[in-house]
């Protein structure tokens, strides 16, 4: 307080000092101390033109005191509004954003707090403001209500983070400005990419690393944190890089060939469209996923498999049942001047689990040639990991754009693109019907890859086969 003092040192401002009330003298006291201590990346950046402030910084650089001292502020210096606080989870909420040693409760000074219902999350001040606090694991709570401006702390741990991110922004809308203060520590979430590349129009950004702030920091923490240093997950959680996801991913790019844009496709042996199915028929989340693999033989070359078609849509089943039936009619491989000739769908294969099971029931009824794969206990990473190494041997195609030399059609780069980056990314339904195709492929006997990796999915179990039969016929 000895910089407040300094202030106070004229007569005429002491004495106008003096006649404020005690709430008002507090306050402006809490907001001089905080001015005149916070670093520069904590200072709520300057302007009227934009409406969100992302605070991108590394652990540690006083993110959570920072937004925490700014709505606060926002909410006295407002009176009678309305502001919210989100978080990961309701125990974040209250032990991080409200109660929190750099929380509301512990940096707003109590004169100018009302009320404080834990249960609630409800922090009324004085002056009629309240703050809310709405866990970002409930997004359908985000209904209803309407806000000044927001707190929204570590975003890029948010479970339903563009359900959430949604629901937010259709309720901040009271008042002449809002304002929303976003604090992460960022990871390569999709909307976190996109608010990058908004930056200078309604979002401003302000990047700090743990550096800033490492003489507030404890001894043991800066001695835990920098031992990151130097490393990819230093430059995320010390520096607030966003990290290319496909860094660290199990399929590289590279990895893929690329078919020639101006030489005909390849008379396939074999169709086989790969199926991933949404969690159920009321999913709105989850898209539906299907993956087309044609297996041919390259010359010079062993059996391969190219993708011929890929996509991906939010599907309720209703509509998801005519959309395959469909698809099985289409023929590929006939792209004018560019093929061999043209091939039917041999094999439909679907996941058999959620709205898998309903389709498989009714293909099955169409007299379609459908078939249900069981994964057993692999999880995904293990599936995926299970048939990369055909990918690393050069075995799976995917026809070049005739735009961008050296680029994947704009059909595939979606897949692509989540293939390459899995497990860091948003969906991975096209990763799924991958896995599972080619991993049918494998042991139908179209595709001899050694060594294949081992794991504990001894539900799935492979019987003696012959080439090109059916490994799941019953």
């Amino acid at each position: 307080m000895d910089d407040i003092a300094e202030l106070l040192k004229s007569d005429e401002i002491r004495q106008r000092y003096a006649t404020l009330p005690a709430d008002y003298r507090a306050a402006f006291e809490w907001r001089s101390k905080w001015l005149m201590t916070a670093h520069q990346h904590q200072i709520v950046p300057s302007g009227d033109w934009w409406a969100i402030w992302l605070l991108q910084a590394g652990r540690g650089a006083g993110k959570t005191r920072t937004a925490a001292e700014q709505t606060g502020w926002w909410a006295w210096q407002q009176p009678k509004t309305r502001w919210l606080v989100s978080a990961p989870t309701s125990g974040d909420l209250r032990g991080t954003c409200f109660e929190g040693e750099s929380g509301l409760i512990n940096v707003i000074p109590s004169i100018l707090v009302r009320d404080y219902n834990k249960t609630l999350h409800e922090l009324t001040l004085t002056n009629g403001s309240l703050i809310k606090g709405i866990p970002a694991s409930e997004p359908e709570r985000f209904r209803g209500a309407q806000w000044h401006g927001a707190w929204l702390d570590e975003l890029a741990a948010w479970d339903y983070l563009q359900e959430a991110w949604d629901q937010i922004m259709l309720s901040v809308r009271l008042g002449k400005q809002t304002r929303i203060i976003c604090t992460t520590t960022p990871k390569p979430r999709d909307l976190l990419i996109e608010l990058n590349g908004r930056d200078g129009e309604d979002v401003t950004i302000t990047r700090a690393s743990t550096h800033a702030n490492l003489a507030n920091l404890s001894p043991t923490f800066q001695k835990q944190i920098l031992q990151y240093e130097g490393t990819k997950l230093g430059r995320q959680e010390i520096y607030a890089e966003i990290i290319d996801p496909e860094d660290g991913g199990i399929v590289k790019r590279d990895w893929f060939q690329l078919w020639p844009h101006d030489k005909p496709l390849p008379k396939f042996e074999y169709i086989i469209q790969s199926y991933d199915c949404a969690t159920s028929d009321k999913t709105q989340n989850d898209p539906t996923a299907c993956l087309v693999l044609g297996v041919f033989k390259p010359l010079d070359s062993p059996m391969s498999v190219m993708v011929v078609d890929v996509w991906n849509e939010r599907l309720q089943y209703p509509d998801l049942r005519p959309k395959v039936i469909s698809e099985y009619d289409v023929v590929y491989g006939t792209e004018e001047g560019k093929s061999l000739g043209g091939k039917k769908v041999d094999l439909i294969l679907v996941e058999d689990k959620s709205a898998g099971i309903s389709l498989i029931q009714d293909l099955q009824r169409a007299y379609l040639p459908v078939q249900a794969y069981n994964p057993g206990k692999a999880d995904k990473t293990q599936r995926l990991s299970i048939v990369a190494n055909i990918i690393q041997a050069k075995r799976v195609w995917i026809p070049e754009s005739s735009n961008r030399k050296g680029y994947v059609r704009d059909w595939a780069e979606g897949f692509v693109s989540q293939i390459c980056s899995f497990p860091e990314c948003t969906h991975d339904d096209m990763v799924d019907a991958a896995s599972q195709g080619l991993r049918y492929l494998r042991d139908a006997g179209w595709l001899d890859i050694d060594p294949i990796p081992h794991y504990d999915d001894a539900e799935y179990v492979e019987e003696p086969r012959q080439r090109r039969g059916n490994p799941y016929a019953q």
